[in-house]
């Protein structure tokens, strides 16, 4: 338990300090922003600061800081420390600097940004890893909360052969629809207040029901830094790529631009961007724990899979019906990213190939094109024998791989305006390292030893640096 506390404290009070300074570095000001000077009534709509805190923490809180702490505490108590320091200066400071940055570019998308700061180069490149992660959120993200609600709640089977299935994902995809197109502040604004409430209410009735309870936390002292995962996975990358959402998420800048076409002032960035990556951050700490006590009083294994172990936590800890408020705020969290990610999507696609996105029927046709493409990855996840889990493997790795060309453009841009940039070049070295490592010696990549994958890692590691380094300083000249 003190090792949680210790992280606990971490997370809280590094965060407010380490959030401040980025704060201070990047001198949020009185100018009007893009939702106020360009507000087409469709996606440049002014919002108060308190819905778009709360509707940034639900987009970017899917089952990422859920299920991947689930599985990530399998490493040990080690967790319980890299994941505030891997939030307080990776993702929450990735967080603030993607959406702070767009609120300075007229609210622009990800991929214009990275046009603009990394070039024309390197701006398909991402386009099409970009799109690809949406897809897989889109897909991912109605299986899941898909499966959840099917299977502790309903307590039927989740088989493809029940038609129950299809009728619960049916009505996912049409809540996403209905999301994409319509103005955020119609949809979006006016229901993720119910969600919100219910995710807090699942996240402190848990918190406060492992802490009452007693549950028994291992200490870092007991088992040592280098956990022992059952199944014998390296700490680095795996760990990373598992626990990505709750540390972070390439997905979250994608997240944080859509927001900034809705605030009304710079000076909300650090509650709406930095703050919100913390709290999600505590949601991950919450469920790790509690993960780890459930499995040390021996009421689920490594081997119980991480849906399950939620409903096992859930109820357990909070009873009939505690547990099910406490299951259906663990279902809204996937729900209210997947619809937005799917918006962010059509918004990309749309900037991309200069459609404009203030006629419906615009809005309609991009949309049509990305919901078919969604509907054929969930059909694919479902009729095929580990079809989900090679989404999910691919989905957590491109997560990670668009946080490496966020950090690249951040780096560029504090360059540029002659601020310390080494706070976005060491978190992109270190993922640049996870990713490469990761895919080089993964089932789903290329399948070589881990000593031949790290240092082909290292290697690439060295490289990003020095081309950022070189690029950046040419772009700082001109």
């Amino acid at each position: 338990m003190i090792t949680f506390l210790t992280g606990l404290a971490v997370l809280l009070i590094g965060g407010a300090l380490y959030g401040k300074l980025c704060e201070k570095i990047f001198r949020p000001d009185d100018r009007e922003t893009p939702a106020v000077r360009l507000n087409d009534g469709v996606d440049y709509v002014p919002m108060k600061k308190w819905k778009n805190a709360l509707i940034q923490l639900l987009n970017i809180a899917g089952t990422g800081p859920i299920l991947g702490p689930i599985q990530g505490i399998l490493f040990g108590p080690v967790a319980f420390l890299t994941i505030p320091v891997g939030c307080i200066i990776g993702g929450a400071f990735h967080d603030y600097m993607c959406g702070m940055i767009s609120v300075r570019e007229d609210g622009a998308q990800m991929p214009s940004l990275i046009r603009k700061y990394l070039g024309k180069y390197i701006y398909p490149i991402y386009n099409v890893f970009v799109c690809l992660l949406m897809l897989l959120v889109g897909a991912v993200f109605i299986y899941t909360p898909g499966d959840l609600f099917i299977t502790q709640i309903l307590k039927t089977d989740s088989g493809i052969a029940n038609p129950v299935v299809w009728i619960v994902y049916g009505a996912i995809f049409l809540y996403y629809v209905i999301a994409t197109l319509f103005p955020i502040d119609k949809i979006i604004g006016r229901i993720y207040p119910f969600f919100g409430m219910l995710l807090v209410l699942s996240a402190v009735g848990v918190f406060a029901g492992f802490l009452i309870k007693g549950y028994p936390l291992d200490n870092l002292w007991t088992t040592g830094v280098a956990g022992v995962h059952p199944q014998g996975l390296h700490f680095i990358p795996v760990f990373f790529v598992t626990v990505a959402c709750g540390i972070v998420s390439g997905f979250h800048s994608t997240q944080a631009t859509l927001i900034s076409r809705t605030m009304g002032s710079e000076k909300e960035g650090r509650m709406t961007f930095y703050n919100m990556m913390i709290a999600e951050g505590l949601i991950a700490m919450i469920w790790a724990a509690a993960a780890m006590g459930v499995m040390n009083l021996g009421l689920a294994s490594a081997k119980t899979s991480p849906t399950d172990v939620v409903g096992v936590i859930a109820k357990d800890l909070l009873g009939s019906v505690g547990g099910i408020i406490a299951i259906i705020g663990v279902i809204v969290l996937p729900i209210t990213s997947g619809d937005t990610a799917l918006r962010s999507l059509r918004l990309i696609v749309s900037d991309a190939l200069k459609i404009d996105q203030s006629k419906k029927r615009n809005r309609l046709g991009v949309s049509l094109v990305i919901f078919a493409l969604v509907a054929v990855l969930l059909i694919f996840a479902k009729i095929n024998e580990g079809g989900f889990n090679i989404l999910w493997r691919y989905f957590a790795w491109a997560n990670q791989t668009i946080a490496v060309f966020a950090f690249a453009m951040i780096a560029i841009y504090m360059m540029r305006n002659k601020q310390p940039f080494v706070m976005s070049l060491v978190p992109g070295m270190f993922y640049m390292f996870i990713i490469s490592s990761f895919i080089l010696n993964a089932a789903i990549g290329f399948h070589l030893s881990w000593p031949l994958s790290y240092g082909i890692a290292a290697g690439l590691t060295v490289a990003y640096c020095a081309a950022l380094v070189y690029c950046g300083k040419i772009k700082a000249k001109k």
